[in-house]
């Protein structure tokens, strides 16, 4: 699905990612870790087209690399950004319908009840203003505003940032019940065993090159993986 050779992008005369080289099949959850300052985050604003690069980016058997971030979106490829970044004075209902501008009312209308259905902690908020929520109902709210625009690939940036771990819970299960909807994800996340865990790939980052690759349990189970970046 997301076929993705030689990325290489930076700020200014400081490069990030040195020739990334990755994929994503169809359906399929590929886990991105690494340490703070590797890259990460780069790559996805780069692979969502919001961060200037060269390299080759292609999405299903079609180059993207040329294309804005808003040709991208309409192919398909959604990022879920760091942080949460809600738009704290409007609503839960106005914050959902942000994410699905580019289609028409009645179809956005369905997925909205599609997305209180898979969250139900926001139904009962509708009408509240987003920057009220707690971290935890943010963050469900930043991934459903995201599934409002139905994704083909979601990037997940950080999904457990700053949670308490029985929130984290929920949103490890909230992932994986988007992996039921065959939606692939390529997520980024610190919690390196818990990512680790769930995934099908995983991708192991340092300083902006692809060190390490193989299953997400194989990566689990890697020595070197264990002592760098799970703390074992």
């Amino acid at each position: 699905m997301l076929d993705v050779r030689n990325l290489r992008a930076g700020y200014g005369r400081i490069p990030a990612l040195h020739g990334i080289d990755l994929g994503v099949r169809r359906g399929e959850l590929v886990a991105l870790v690494g340490a703070n300052g590797a890259g990460k985050t780069t790559l996805l604003r780069a692979l969502s087209g919001v961060q200037p690069s060269t390299g080759s980016v292609s999405f299903e058997d079609q180059e993207i690399q040329n294309l804005g971030a808003e040709a991208r979106v309409a192919r398909g490829i959604v990022q879920c950004p760091e942080g949460r970044q809600v738009f704290g004075p409007l609503s839960v209902d106005d914050n959902l319908r942000l994410g699905a501008y580019r289609r028409g009312r009645a179809e956005a209308a369905r997925s909205l009840e599609r997305i209180y259905a898979m969250f139900p902690a926001l139904a009962g908020r509708r009408g509240q203003a987003a920057g009220t929520l707690s971290g935890g109902e943010q963050q469900m709210l930043a991934i459903g505003r995201a599934l409002m625009a139905r994704p083909r690939l979601l990037l997940l940036d950080e999904p457990s940032m700053g949670l308490a771990p029985r929130l984290v819970a929920e949103i490890f299960a909230c992932i994986g019940r988007l992996r039921a909807d065959d939606t692939a994800l390529l997520l980024v996340e610190q919690n390196a065993a818990a990512a680790l865990a769930i995934a099908d790939r995983g991708y192991v980052l340092e300083t902006g090159r692809v060190v390490l690759s193989g299953t997400g349990l194989g990566l689990l189970a890697d020595a070197g993986v264990r002592a760098a970046y799970l703390g074992l």
